[in-house]
């Protein structure tokens, strides 16, 4: 057997606005952008790098929908993102805005930093220990 997690959906209120803060602030690629109906789109985006997982973004389509955005795991950190020089990023984020809700801190397992998204979901930003 040989599985893979590819995508994670992500609930966001606008497509435009999750593409222009993944893309210009986050420095993610658009990856598809295909129309699916007048409400309804396909939109996959990636981390810079070799990245195996994509978000696919998900735009909240009813009340319960959108009362998720921002909170789809109740508060918790909900996306883990790998990165080569946290220092490099967490300084570049901080140019561009980026919300941090802890700084840096060296953890068992590297170092580590959680901002938020523009939706206010919690991400860990993380330079894994080399073994």
């Amino acid at each position: 057997m040989n599985q893979r997690i590819a995508q994670l959906a992500l609930v966001v209120r606008d497509y435009d606005e999750a593409i222009a803060f993944y893309r210009d602030q986050l420095k993610f690629s658009l990856i598809e952008d295909t129309t699916l109906s007048e409400t309804k789109r396909w939109v996959v985006m990636a981390p810079p790098g070799n990245s195996n997982t994509c978000l696919l973004m998900a735009k909240a389509a009813n009340e319960e929908q959108l009362s998720r955005v921002g909170n789809q795991t109740g508060g918790r950190v909900f996306l883990f993102l790998y990165t080569d020089d946290l220092n490099r990023d967490y300084e570049y984020y901080l140019t561009v805005g980026i919300k941090f809700v802890r700084p840096p801190s060296k953890e068992e397992y590297g170092t580590v930093a959680v901002f938020e998204d523009l939706y206010g979901n919690l991400w860990d930003l993380i330079e894994p220990n080399l073994h």
